[in-house]
């Protein structure tokens, strides 16, 4: 995938990272899933469509609520990782499909809700926002979820940041301040927004799972080249050594629930 207004143009493929998506990318506290239950997302018999869904993180960890979900996402390689993890805990209420957010193939009115985590902005958003509006049922919801780090608050995490910079020069996905919503120019006409909740959490992370995690990322691997990232890995190892275990590592989580008009 090569988008202009991300890390300057340069191509970037998750496919690349799905090993390490698969085992480090479980990184939403409890407290996300929670709220989300509360907002109305993952009630019993409910029809859920993830959209980017990488390896199914989200209908994983919502597999027991009593929806049924659907992984959807670009890449092959995410996918078929996904279907392992699902196949390997014995969850049976997860379809898979390969699709993009804008052109996904569903029948109208499919579902009762449709979220996409950390993705959003990689689709064309009102080429998705019009996809999404469509499969979902009359008065379905949208919910968009972000999870940002805050190197201005953590010094780990600027420090981090830094580190991928002196790697992929390019990189867009750092500098991120508390965000303050505003209603997309992408909604209006299809959505109301229903509900804005935002809050802070300090995530505990293994220095193993800390570097796994930055190593999915965009700016790693999925757009550095395999010698560039083991060379990266080799050095934030030897950065992380005079930090003690757990990292406990500042966060900001973003839900915005959007309902159909």
């Amino acid at each position: 995938m090569k988008l202009e207004f991300i890390d300057n143009g340069k191509e970037f493929d998750f496919g690349k990272t799905s090993a390490d998506y698969a085992r480090f990318r479980d990184i939403y506290p409890a407290s996300m899933y929670e709220k989300l239950i509360q907002f109305g997302i993952g009630k019993s018999g409910q029809k859920i469509l993830d959209l980017g869904s990488g390896t199914a993180v989200l209908p994983i960890n919502m597999s027991k609520t009593g929806a049924d979900f659907t992984a959807a996402d670009i890449s092959e390689n995410q996918i078929l990782f996904g279907k392992q993890l699902a196949a390997e805990r014995n969850i049976k209420n997860i379809d898979f499909k390969v699709c993009s957010a804008e052109d996904t193939g569903f029948n109208e009115n499919s579902f009762d809700a449709v979220t996409a985590v950390q993705c959003f902005h990689y689709f064309n958003a009102e080429k998705a926002a019009d996809e999404i509006s469509r499969i979902l049922k009359p008065d379905g919801v949208f919910c968009k979820i972000f999870m940002d780090w805050l190197p201005y608050e953590d010094e780990i995490i600027a420090e981090m940041e830094n580190l991928v910079l002196k790697y992929n020069p390019g990189w867009s996905g750092n500098g991120f301040k508390e965000f303050n919503y505003k209603f997309p120019s992408w909604a209006i006409g299809k959505f109301d927004i229903e509900n804005v909740h935002s809050y802070n959490a300090e995530l505990e992370f293994s220095k193993e799972a800390w570097i796994g995690r930055i190593k999915s990322c965009r700016g790693i691997g999925a757009g550095l080249s395999e010698k560039e990232v083991k060379n990266f890995e080799a050095e934030y190892r030897s950065t992380l050594e005079k930090y003690p275990e757990p990292l406990k590592l500042k966060h900001q989580i973003h839900i915005e629930i959007y309902r159909k008009i």
